[in-house]
């Protein structure tokens, strides 16, 4: 049984979506109506801006929640139901998919990081391929979700997601990473076949026309390869947080605020974000996790593993990650001389 239907609550999405894209547009139209490079200060304030909306929407959630729970007599006849306990609990599902979705995130920055520097797209119009691969990351999120959300009705089909899940943990710890070579890029290639590509940029423009023929913009090939990473992160992502809650809604809502803040987390961490050599293991560890919870922890703990459990085993392993590499590329600095002249964090980087 969920909490939250469709069927019911087709207006808080509705709404929820409503809410969105006002603050997309209040934040193109307004704060970012001019092309500009963002600092590491505009970035760190709007970090904390959208974190702190998170936030207080998981409050006001939480809140609305508790009330609708005694008002709803489906739930208020089911033996034992407590509206303030199932408050909480779907109050803290939402804080456990927002940090592991928040997470997760940091693959997309270090992907954006490598291809903002493949086609040199200037600091100045970073802003805007990242708005606008977040508006369509939203739209792909939603329809994973919906898909999800259906699929995972199926006992069986939960078992393959969580089986998934642990195999991808396994093999980012694992595996060799294969190096992010965007010109060989299917999608790429395949769209370069048909639409003819400049090579000059054309101020914030992703299409221009020259010589009465549409040509396409290096901005919009970023913008393109950025959509379909954050389409393959997203079988990822999404499976991960139906592992943490089975209310659409819940990973919808979470899955959303992640999105938000995450052009101002690339502009706060792109600069340091290389730096984060130990957090795929982090990373591969919640992915393994999660997979486990859905194929047999939540069964073992009789239908569902504790959340705070899993927020604080989540929270754990993602902070010593960054931590131990923050430290380890250190020391590692500190240690390290090339014959080039290099420093030894960037010869760290290099080898990585």
């Amino acid at each position: 049984m969920t909490y939250f239907p469709f069927a019911e609550y087709w207006w808080f999405y509705l709404g929820f979506v409503v809410f969105v894209l006002g603050l997309l547009a209040l934040d193109l139209g307004v704060f970012h109506r001019k092309a500009h490079a963002v600092s590491m200060r505009e970035a760190t304030v709007w970090s904390a801006v959208w974190i702190a909306l998170a936030l207080a929407f998981n409050f006001a959630f939480y809140l609305y929640a508790a009330w609708r729970f005694e008002q709803d007599p489906r739930l208020m006849q089911t033996a034992g139901f407590d509206p303030g306990a199932a408050a909480r609990q779907v109050g803290l599902e939402f804080l456990t998919g927002y940090i592991v979705e928040k997470s997760l995130s940091l693959d997309n920055i270090f992907v954006f990081v490598i291809v903002f520097r493949f086609f040199g797209i200037p600091a100045l119009y970073q802003h805007r391929v990242l708005f606008f691969g977040i508006m369509g990351a939203l739209l792909f999120r939603g329809m994973f979700i919906g898909l999800g959300s259906t699929l995972l009705e199926n006992y069986w089909l939960t078992l393959v997601f969580g089986a998934f899940l642990i195999l991808t943990g396994f093999k980012m710890m694992f595996a060799p990473e294969k190096k992010i070579e965007p010109e060989r890029n299917p999608v790429i290639r395949l769209f370069r076949r048909f639409v003819p590509v400049t090579h000059e940029f054309h101020g914030p423009r992703f299409f221009v026309r020259l010589n009465g023929v549409l040509y396409a913009a290096p901005l919009f090939l970023a913008l393109l390869f950025a959509e379909v990473s954050d389409i393959l992160f997203a079988a990822d992502s999404v499976p991960a947080v139906f592992a943490i809650t089975k209310e659409p809604l819940v990973v919808f809502t979470s899955n959303v605020f992640a999105l938000l803040g995450l052009r101002s987390l690339y502009f706060l961490l792109a600069g340091a974000v290389e730096r984060f050599v130990l957090l795929k293991y982090g990373l591969a560890v919640v992915l393994m996790f999660v997979g486990l919870k859905m194929v047999w922890l939540n069964e073992a703990f009789g239908g569902k593993f504790p959340t705070g459990f899993s927020l604080g085993i989540i929270g754990t392993v993602i902070g010593v990650s960054i931590a131990a590499s923050l430290v380890w590329t250190r020391k590692q600095a500190e240690v390290v001389l090339t014959k080039e002249g290099k420093s030894g964090y960037e010869m760290v980087v290099e080898n990585r």
